[in-house]
């Protein structure tokens, strides 16, 4: 498979200014993979660390400060030399491993030559607790689920890719390319994109295979609640994730603690919503209260709205079979919308670095999906699961903000439309959003 972080790595080893990289992401969606295909690309050799597999190697680091030592005990393990700029070191699993953390301060300050890179599966939850974290001495990089668009790469679709790479205006997609992007994204609602799913339909087309793994996923990250340093609170992480479906398949999604138990109160479960948020299996969208810059200063945090890291793993909590959906559009377009926005969350995530929020007016009649915070713009975003796309909040946002907004951005099934200062985009587009925006605002992309 081809993955767009890659890129990402190959521009951190080339970096004059390369620190020991940390790789977040949830469990399984690829990271160890990545490190190791990274490796085998552009290095002569990868040593290979993992400190769950094998928690004897924690004691190379607990005893002494001394980069060298290190290296030779690691050395030692690995079975070969490891060489400045040559090797890539890997440090897996170190979420437990503290003083492996704390150690790659002094790979960067005094043995910067040597490359780096860390990865682990609740290592979210690890940088949120107070420690000896170094500081300013690493690099991160954060790896998403696959795109829309890595699916139709692993699906050999690269002319479609290609085509869509090379949109240079607003006008409408042919239906030649229309109709195919939207079969292969009624394929992508239902599975999602966690690359074993991804790579075992490529490979074999059995949708029973597909549910099998979205539950197994499902279950791993339950066992990883229990991993939660209070065991009281594991029970009110299982309440606030299986709530998740019947969070978002209201009307108004903003997040209720009566959804998760009846009588329950904030102040009881937001340590394990905080650790969820952390363990990066749930998205957190917070309300603003004005649409401005920047969007941090008028943040209502009493108000958000809880999305699945995964479009698929959704549909998997949700316990909706694959084979029930004859006609997955109608996933998207039933439970109010709630799948085509976590879709729409999902890839603009993976492809802008600032968080998204969400506006209501303050009467609460209207509210606008999503505000992206892009090149000190405000954009409200409008997600639409059909081709219906009136929408009296896109119009309530300019006529109460009026000069606020270069840009409307509306997600929907109907084609790619340019229309005064709304752009429609298809939703098969989404990861394509800032290609499109900077093109019709005229805009350099960096």
């Amino acid at each position: 498979m081809e993955r767009t972080a890659m890129k990402s790595l190959v521009a951190w080893k080339h970096s004059l200014y390369r620190k020991p990289l940390l790789l977040q992401g949830i469990r399984q969606v690829g990271k160890t993979w990545l490190l190791k295909e990274f490796g085998r690309q552009h290095y002569e050799r990868v040593a290979y660390f993992n400190f769950d597999e094998h928690p004897e190697y924690r004691q190379f680091f607990e005893s002494t400060k001394d980069i060298k030592r290190i290296l030779n005990n690691l050395q030692f393990v690995a079975g070969f030399p490891i060489t400045e700029g040559t090797t890539l070191i890997i440090f897996d699993e170190i979420q437990d491993a503290p003083n492996v953390l704390n150690a790659l301060k002094y790979f960067h300050e005094k043995g910067n030559g040597y490359h780096v890179a860390c990865a682990g599966s609740l290592l979210g939850v690890s940088l949120a607790k107070p420690s000896s974290f170094p500081v300013g001495q690493v690099d991160f990089l954060k790896i998403h689920p696959m795109t829309f668009r890595e699916m139709l790469i692993a699906e050999d679709e690269k002319d479609l890719v290609a085509y869509l790479d090379s949109k240079e205006d607003g006008d409408p997609i042919p239906e030649a390319f229309f109709n195919p992007l939207l079969d292969h994204f009624k394929k992508y609602i239902l599975l999602g994109g966690m690359p074993e799913v991804v790579s075992r339909w490529v490979i074999e087309r059995k949708s029973e295979s597909i549910d099998s793994i979205l539950w197994s996923i499902v279950q791993a990250y339950e066992r990883d609640f229990a991993k939660h340093p209070e065991p009281r609170e594991y029970p009110k992480l299982m309440h606030i994730w299986h709530s998740l479906p019947s969070q978002l398949s209201r009307e108004n999604k903003k997040f209720l603690y009566q959804l998760v138990k009846q009588g329950a109160r904030a102040r009881e479960y937001e340590n394990a919503l905080y650790w969820l948020v952390s363990a990066e299996v749930v998205t957190k969208v917070t309300r603003c209260t004005k649409p401005a810059l920047p969007l941090s200063a008028y943040e209502d945090l009493s108000s958000f709205k809880l999305y699945s890291v995964d479009i698929g793993l959704l549909r998997r909590l949700s316990q909706l079979d694959i084979s029930s959906f004859l006609n997955p559009v109608q996933l998207v377009s039933e439970f109010k919308g709630s799948f085509a926005e976590n879709y729409i969350l999902q890839s603009l995530s993976a492809a802008f670095s600032v968080p998204l929020r969400y506006w209501t007016s303050s009467d609460n009649r209207y509210e606008v999906d999503f505000l992206l915070q892009y090149k000190n713009l405000i954009i409200p975003i409008e997600v639409k699961a059909d081709k219906n796309i009136s929408s009296s909040s896109l119009k309530a946002i300019k006529r109460l903000h009026e000069d606020a907004f270069p840009l409307r951005v509306r997600y929907s099934l109907q084609n790619l439309k340019f229309d005064g200062d709304i752009l429609n985009i298809p939703l098969f587009m989404a990861d394509w959003s800032e290609q499109l925006i900077t093109r019709v605002l005229g805009m350099e992309t960096e």
